[in-house]
This record gives structure tokens, C-alpha cells and sequence, in this order.
């Protein structure tokens, strides 16, 4: 189909436009850049009328769990990428906890069948070891071939030091990124949340800082040892202060290293916890006052390179259990531009353009997305229109995604998305 979005603001980062410009979508690509009514090839075209609205590239969230295969009582790819559509997702990477765990061309290939009925482009992150084990590395290159976009084994670390290098050097040697889910499992069984005065007021095992910060900085070591193979190591969902600092002189130092930080981790802390409140268990776990201001010090002066969601379903009633009891997750796909507009660019200051590159142009840039995170000619028609003025309440209960695990229930949120276009086609208009 064609497609013209008139008369909106045209914010492209990566581009570096930010201007009232006319959008010509054709056959799931950018054809046509003009001014306010100057485009060449209207006939046919369906009109979306975006004056007053922000035009920008479609959201990449590089941090999903869409649960299938194995768990579609908890969210499908389809119910996941409706929701990731209403939130102004064009692209979601899925992560590979899934059951069986997507450690093969096989699964990768299956995630991204057309009979799945996404809404919008799923890329799957496969499995670095098999089964998620953390002992043996997968066929890297086959998982490239058949789509993988990287390699984690997120939900757990890589712990072996040697393991670890393994997944690093050859990562590099075809092109993949690893992604550290960086926790020392050593250091955290049987712990609920973090470690430190709520946790000994609750009565609950607490997950250290240092448990975080301890696999970075070893991590950090290990690429520093491989620097001649140019390996490219992503913290996932960042948390700590000490972990940010790693990545942070990783970075002076010339390293590859990059991180996300998730809206729960730069808006609440562990006393959002309460008496109990399982919506506040994540992993990992929401952290001190302290960490919280280092998540929001890093956004703002750029050392995080992108805000992922985390997005992570369950069912109601494994919500609904002893909070040591509970799975850890929360969704997120919904809420992530709400939060980002309203607290990082409303409260905080940030420029527009600044929040949305994280959203859109440095998740694309850290998958190897080409065409995507940009709306210059020729790149993919991905595109959210939004109302950037636009307040509203997020309500749980009216989510598309199966499952309503979050701590964001009635929260004031700024930006409403009014259509997202995933390659050229409409994956969500606003009622």
C-alpha cells in the first residue's frame, strides 16, 4: 500500500531532521521526504493527517520476552507485538528463555513464521550456550543465518570465565553481539530483592550490588584481553552505580562495551516494593535511591546507549503468590514512551530528539538493524505518530498484552501514541 503522513513534525535523530516535513510510504519503504504539501506521488495514496503531531521512527525495544514457544498462557508473539505496537514499537527483540530455549536455527526460524501473527518485526536473540547452561556455545554463525540478532543467555549469566571469552571471541568473529544478563548467581540464590534496609525490614534476602557490578567488571576484562577481535559486549538492564562506572571507563578506554537501562530502573527503587508488592519484583531488583540517580545520570550524559522495557508477562495468579514465591518481571512495551517523554524530557530536560534516539536509532545501531531507526529515504516504513502533548493514565486492565503485571497501574503518562506503521502497514491506530 501507500501511504502519506502529512503535515507532522518530522523528528529523525539519526538523520538530524526536526522539521514540519510530508512522509511518502511505498511498498514498505521511505519513497518521498517534501515539505508541507510539496509530495510527488500522492495518487493513490491513503492520507494519515498528522498536523500537531510528532512524526519519528518506529521504537525498537532490544529486550522482550514474547514466552512462545512454551508459555502461551503468559503472552504470544501476537498478544506481545499488539502490545508493543500501542506503545509505538515498530521492532522488538526477543529474548531466548523461552521453552525449549531458543538455542537453534530451528526456534529462531519458528519465531519468525508469519503464522505466529506478529504486528510488527520480531528479531530473535538466540541462546550464546545450550540451553542456557553456560557450559557449551551454540552453532553462533547457523544462528546468524537464521536471524539471530544476537546472543545472550539472558535470565542467567554466563559465569565461566571461559565460557564467557568463548562467547565473546566468537561473537566477534561473526558479527554478533553478546549481551550479559550480569548477575552472580553465587552471590543471589534464594535472594527476592536488593540487599539493604527494606529487604532486613521485610525479612527478605537481598540480592548485593556487587553481584552485578562483580560480572561487569569481569566481563570488562575479558574484552579488554580480546581487544584485538573487536568484541562488542552489551550489559543487559543495568542497574547499579558501580556497574554504570564500569561501563563508563570501559568507554574511555576505547572498549565496545554498551548498556540499557529500563524505566523501572531509572523511576523507582526497592521501597517501591511495600509491603510485598510482587509488581515491584524484577530481576534485576529494583536498587537503592543511590543506583536510581546513577541510572538517570547516565541517560542524561550519555554513557546508556538505550532504554529497553524488559517487557516480561506472567500470568495473574503466579503474581498473586508469597513475594519470595513470585516470578520476576514485569510488563513495560505500553508504558516505555509514556514514562521516557514524561519524566526524561517533561521533568528532566532532556531534548525530544535525545529520548526518541534511544528509543529508536541506538537500539538499531547496537542490533546492526540497517534501514531501521530511520525514516531516511529508503530505509524501512517504520513510523509511531504521537500526540507529544497528550496526558493520560496508563490502566492495566485495557492493556493488548496477556498479562497486566505492572507497577505502572495508573500512572500519569505523556505522549499518546495515534498510529504506529510497521513496513509500510498499520500495526495499531488509536480508537
Amino acid at each position: 500500500m501507500t501511504l502519506a503522513i502529512c503535515g507532522g513534525r518530522l523528528v529523525d535523530p539519526a538523520a538530524g531532521v526536526d522539521a514540519t516535513k510530508d512522509l511518502l510510504l511505498k511498498d514498505g519503504r521511505v519513497a518521498e521526504i517534501a515539505g508541507p504539501g510539496k509530495l510527488k506521488e500522492l495518487n493513490g495514496a491513503e492520507v494519515l493527517d498528522a498536523t500537531g503531531l510528532i512524526v519519528t521512527p518506529g521504537l525498537i525495544d532490544l529486550h522482550v520476552h514474547l514466552r512462545e514457544p512454551g508459555q502461551a498462557y503468559k503472552e504470544t508473539i501476537a498478544t506481545g507485538t499488539a502490545a508493543a505496537a500501542a506503545g509505538g514499537f515498530t521492532s522488538v527483540a526477543a529474548m531466548p528463555n523461552t521453552n525449549p530455549v531458543n538455542d537453534s536455527a530451528e526456534i529462531t526460524r519458528w519465531m519468525q513464521a508469519p503464522e505466529r501473527g506478529a504486528h510488527v518485526r520480531v528479531f530473535p536473540i538466540a541462546a550464546a550456550t545450550r540451553g542456557s547452561k553456560g557450559e557449551t556455545i551454540n552453532d553462533l554463525a547457523a544462528l546468524k543465518g537464521a536471524g539471530a540478532v544476537a546472543v545472550t543467555d539472558d535470565g542467567k549469566p554466563i559465569l565461566k570465565d571461559s565460557v564467557m571469552r568463548e562467547a565473546l571471541a566468537g561473537a566477534a568473529r561473526v558479527g554478533l553481539t553478546v549481551i550479559q544478563h550480569a548477575e552472580d548467581t553465587r552471590m543471589t540464590q534464594g535472594a527476592s530483592m536488593n540487599l539493604g534496609p527494606v529487604s532486613f525490614k521485610l525479612g527478605l534476602r537481598g540480592m548485593p550490588a556487587e553481584a552485578e557490578t562483580g560480572i561487569v567488571e569481569r566481563d570488562i576484562r575479558l574484552v579488554t584481553e580480546l581487544r584485538e577481535a573487536h568484541p562488542h559486549l552489551h550489559v543487559a538492564h543495568l542497574s547499579t552505580a558501580g556497574a554504570l562506572a564500569a561501563v563508563r571507563q570501559a568507554r574511555r578506554n576505547g572498549l565496545r562495551v554498551t548498556c540499557e537501562v529500563t524505566p523501572h530502573h531509572f523511576l523507582l527503587t526497592e521501597e517501591h516494593v511495600g509491603l510485598y508488592n510482587t509488581h515491584a519484583k524484577m530481576n534485576p531488583p529494583l536498587r537503592a535511591t543511590a543506583d536510581r540517580d546513577a541510572m538517570i545520570e547516565g541517560i542524561l550524559d550519555g554513557v546508556v546507549d538505550a532504554i529497553a522495557t524488559d517487557h516480561a508477562p506472567h500470568a495473574m495468579h503466579e503474581k498473586e503468590i508469597e513475594f519470595e514465591l513470585a516470578p520476576n518481571g514485569i510488563t513495560g512495551l505500553e508504558t516505555a514512551l509514556g514514562l521516557s517523554l514524561r519524566w526524561l524530557h517533561k521533568e528532566w530536560r532532556m531534548p525530544l530528539g535525545r529520548v526518541l534516539s534511544l528509543l529508536s536509532a541506538q537500539p538499531a545501531a547496537l542490533l546492526g538493524l540497517k534501514g531501521r531507526g530511520t525514516l531516511a529515504v529508503g530505509s524501512f516504513a517504520d513510523v509511531v505518530v504521537f500526540d507529544a502533548n497528550a496526558e493520560w493514565t496508563y490502566r492495566a486492565t485495557e492493556s493488548k498484552s496477556k498479562a497486566k503485571n505492572t507497577p505502572f497501574d495508573g500512572w500519569a503518562m505523556l505522549g499518546k501514541v495515534r498510529w504506529a506503521i510497521s513496513e509500510g502497514r498499520v500495526a495499531y491506530a488509536a480508537a
